[in-house]
């Protein structure tokens, strides 16, 4: 098996840059032991990137990322720029990432690994065994849709405001992933909304409902969004794949993460509708001990694990770095 196929990588800030150097280590025993071979080309992100170019993400990069075919994310940000302006922010460029790509759909696998078991916040019974899928909608949503801002109001006070906007083709493609994902799973999908106060929700269930029907063999469930966060942490293997909108996916995802004792150690995939996609642990720049050579590399690797296995279909490639 060979390949030719070009890949981005972007270590970022913090502890970015350690856990990809393991990766490219990796990527070197891909192409020594399974000829699996890829182009690289590494560019600046986030906080460095604003060091050097002043901008977190530069035209160029994004440009190389755009003819690239999977992109591998180290992690972005740090205290020193908590006070930069928002365009400014380490995070925007991977937010320009996302919605340059049109990443779309967020795979954000939580596992509970046997020897971390006892390291769960849960009782082992609770935890034990875990592996569900978060699929949350990215570019969509409260965090992208208009209008967005802060007014000053004729009183001399402000008002903040966002709007959380999906259309009928935004949630049929994330709910295709969502039952495709369950078909090589479970067959059990958990659709995740707010439907009895926001008419988003409603439009969200009613279109995930009409999709099912074309997928027969997979079980549809709805849950409002505060029940399925009591239930992640009551009864959490009750789920296969959850899927949701970007805001409560934002914060699922999170808390399913926890689940498994340390959202250090989890993987995420992003995708086109081409499974062109970023790949990236969940964990952040944790400065606290960038430098040091204390961050745990499993999520990283577990993420070009996703890659091989989403991107490239080499799913026998990516079950021999799992394994």
């Amino acid at each position: 098996m060979s390949s030719n196929r070009k890949l981005m990588v972007m270590p970022g800030d913090g502890i970015g840059p350690e856990v990809m150097n393991e990766t490219l280590r990796l990527l070197d025993w891909l192409a020594k032991y399974k000829n699996i071979n890829f182009d690289t080309i590494e560019r600046d992100v986030g906080g460095k990137s604003y060091d050097l170019h002043g901008t977190p993400l530069t035209d160029e990069a994004l440009s190389d990322a755009l003819e690239c075919d999977a992109v591998l994310f180290g992690a972005v940000g740090g205290p020193k720029y908590d006070d930069l302006d928002f365009e400014l922010k380490p995070e925007r460029g991977l937010l320009t990432l996302r919605k340059e790509l049109d990443l779309f759909a967020n795979l954000r696998p939580a596992i509970v690994f046997p020897p971390l078991v006892e390291a769960s916040t849960l009782k082992p019974e609770v935890v034990e065994g875990l592996d569900i899928m978060i699929l949350r909608e990215l570019t969509g949503g409260v965090y992208f849709a208009e209008p967005r801002g802060i007014d000053i109001m004729p009183d001399g006070s402000k008002k903040g405001y966002d709007t959380n906007l999906y259309t009928t083709p935004e949630i049929e493609r994330i709910g295709r992933v969502a039952f495709d994902l369950a078909k090589k799973r479970n067959n059990k999908v958990t659709s995740v909304e707010k439907a009895n106060v926001m008419l988003s929700g409603v439009l969200w269930r009613e279109v995930i409902s009409e999709l099912s029907e074309e997928y027969p063999d997979v079980e549809l469930s709805h849950m409002l969004v505060d029940n399925a966060a009591m239930q992640l942490v009551r009864d959490p293997k009750q789920f296969d794949v959850i899927v949701t909108g970007n805001l409560f996916g934002d914060i699922l995802s999170d808390i399913a993460a926890m689940l498994t004792g340390s959202i250090g150690m989890l993987p995420s995939a992003s995708l086109n509708s081409d499974n062109k996609g970023m790949y990236e642990p969940v964990h952040g720049s944790a400065p606290d001990i960038s430098g040091k050579e204390l961050a745990n590399p499993i999520a990283a690797i577990l993420s070009v694990a996703m890659m091989l296995k989403y991107s490239f279909n080499m799913s026998e490639a990516s079950s021999a770095i799992e394994n």
